[in-house]
């Protein structure tokens, strides 16, 4: 269904996406833009760039392709200008989570949208798709919450969201806490971390043991991709009582018994904070 939707931040590396996407779908899109490198990347693509006044009058549904530490203020300045019912978009769980948002609007909809990403395990054939590692061109799967708002609204939220992260394959629900653990604190806390630490790795194979470089990525990399297949369930999970016995081993010296505190609501929201004020 063709819906009025203001994106604002269009012209973003993000905003950018969703708003083609949103524009390819056929709804009624207006891109709200006011850089000048946005501006022009829009013009390029031939989407025409809009004031928020304009953008924002009679739409049903507001994106905010903004930085998390804008979010608060963004929409405490534009709340007023929206009317009942209106559903506000947002695209990442930490502003809504660090509590940001206006109160005092409960007649508007908060809604919270983010994509999975293509998995590493996909059916892809298309060399783009193969390729594609943040979405638009290869299938995902996208994480949906509705945090305020009639339940009614939540089948309008995952359409815009659809469209936006599409080719999509799965639309999870979760509430936005749940949200906010999945990111900041399942991917970017730990899996991040995770994933920087094995680079670091690599570096001190060559640098510290001398092993050439391309060894050390091509052996861990390599390694990464039937551990990830077979602790995840994408073959049959048959590492040897040895590699067994490595695991604990390893995991006394390099991982703290605190670690699951990075997924704990307390920590998932001082993450929050520290995105959104900087601070903690």
């Amino acid at each position: 269904m063709k819906r009025s939707v203001a994106v604002l931040g269009a012209g973003g590396k993000m905003g950018f996406r969703v708003t083609g996407k949103l524009v390819e779908a056929g709804h009624d899109v207006r891109a709200v833009e006011i850089g000048a490198a946005g501006m022009a990347r829009l013009n390029d693509a031939g989407i025409a760039a809009t004031d928020a006044a304009a953008g924002l009058a009679g739409a049903e549904v507001v994106v905010l392709a903004l930085p998390d530490n804008v979010i608060g203020s963004v929409t405490a300045e534009i709340a007023p200008h929206l009317a009942s019912g209106t559903m506000v978009l947002i695209l990442d769980a930490a502003a809504p989570y660090a509590d940001v948002l206006p109160k005092d609007r409960p007649d508007l909809t908060y809604f919270i949208g983010h994509p999975c990403h293509p998995p590493l395990f996909n059916d892809e054939t298309e060399m783009a798709a193969r390729r594609d590692y943040h979405g638009g061109v290869a299938k995902q799967s996208i994480v949906c919450a509705l945090m305020q708002g009639p339940e009614e609204h939540y089948a309008l939220g995952a359409e815009i969201c659809v469209d936006m992260w599409s080719p999509v394959t799965k639309v999870h629900r979760v509430t936005t806490e749940q949200l906010a653990i999945l990111e900041p604190g399942l991917s970017e806390m730990l899996a991040m971390c995770m994933i920087d630490v094995m680079t670091e790795a690599v570096d001190e194979c060559e640098t510290r043991y001398g092993i050439p470089r391309e060894a050390a990525h091509d052996f861990l990399i390599g390694h990464l991709n039937v551990e990830i297949a077979m602790w995840f369930g994408y073959s049959p999970k048959v590492p040897s009582d040895a590699a067994l016995k490595l695991l604990e081993f390893g995991k006394s010296k390099i991982m703290k018994d605190t670690w699951r505190e990075a997924l704990s609501p307390q920590v998932v929201r001082q993450a929050s904070d520290l995105i959104v004020h900087g601070k903690i």
